[in-house]
């Protein structure tokens, strides 16, 4: 339990961080800096998964392949799920778009919340229930206040639960899944930079984003990794309210490259904060009782 709340904490950190450095790639667009990150991602995470010994999940997914090769129509749907949320993520900072997302992100949990509790029956704890209590107050406000959530904020909160759910169905809740995720990707992420005609002057212009490429793309490959072990560990209702940790630091990066909490969306976000409270709360009282996890989505 320990340590996949240490690897959750660590992959929310990295990914928040990664939302501010996409801004530090200027003048790349948001489709360069997430070609760029998908492509040089990739070579990093099959690194780290053969230091890892981790690389039997890949060998095993070609071998399911081979028996069953329409699996490969639910690979791309995967894939297509993932890279999706990969460039929404990366394009939404540099277009002003930082606090919709940020926004989705913080109903991510909320929606896991309930796909746990309906779908695989999970036990929820009563700090739990009241960050689901408190996140669906400040949830209600937005939709009493603007009448609906922005496509930025419902792509991340619907994409992603079903993202989860396919790769659970498809038993490819593992690294390797996430390796195949990324590798079927290329042909897009290729021809994102051979449209972009300006990319090659970029780096032509400021050579440092060469190796700025290069260090995007080991954090990325670092945060993946946390992230999907992080997944197999806990159960999917806590692993869902751990993601409200990555949107609070989103919104204070949002904040610190000049986006702004308007007066009426503070209603929004307090009762939001209040839940991360909550899970605080619930998850030392998880530590210091070394709890096991309620189910394991792997």
């Amino acid at each position: 339990m320990y340590k996949g709340i240490a690897l959750s904490v660590a992959s929310s950190c990295m990914f928040a961080g990664l939302y501010y450095y996409a801004t530090l790639l200027a003048p790349l667009n948001g489709e360069e800096v997430f070609a760029w990150r998908m492509l040089l991602t990739l070579p990093c995470v099959t690194l780290f998964m053969l230091i890892g010994r981790e690389w039997k999940h890949v060998v095993a997914l070609f071998a399911r392949l081979r028996q069953t090769p329409w699996l490969i129509l639910g690979l791309c749907c995967s894939s297509a799920l993932l890279g999706t949320q990969q460039w929404l993520f990366l394009w939404a900072p540099l277009n002003g778009r930082g606090l919709q997302v940020s926004l989705g992100y913080f109903l991510l949990p909320l929606s896991m919340l309930l796909i746990g509790r309906v779908f695989y029956r999970e036990r929820l704890s009563t700090l739990q229930k009241a960050a689901g209590l408190a996140a669906a107050l400040g949830v209600a406000h937005e939709l009493y206040q603007v009448g609906g959530f922005s496509w930025e904020t419902l792509l991340v909160a619907l994409g992603f639960p079903l993202y989860f759910v396919l790769r659970s169905k498809l038993g490819t809740a593992h690294l390797g899944g996430l390796w195949f995720d990324m590798l079927l990707t290329l042909p897009f992420v290729v021809w994102f930079i051979v449209a972009q005609q300006s990319t090659t002057n970029h780096f032509a212009q400021a050579p440092s984003l060469f190796l700025m490429v290069v260090v995007l793309a080991v954090i990325s490959a670092a945060a993946f990794m946390c992230y999907t072990v992080a997944s197999r560990i806990l159960s999917f209702s806590l692993f869902g309210l751990l993601g409200y940790v990555e949107p609070v630091l989103m919104v204070a990066v949002a904040l610190l490259i000049g986006e702004q909490i308007q007066t009426h969306e503070w209603l929004t976000y307090i009762p939001i904060w209040l839940a991360v409270g909550l899970l605080v709360l619930d998850g030392m009282r998880h530590m210091r009782g070394g709890l096991e996890p309620l189910r394991d989505v792997a």
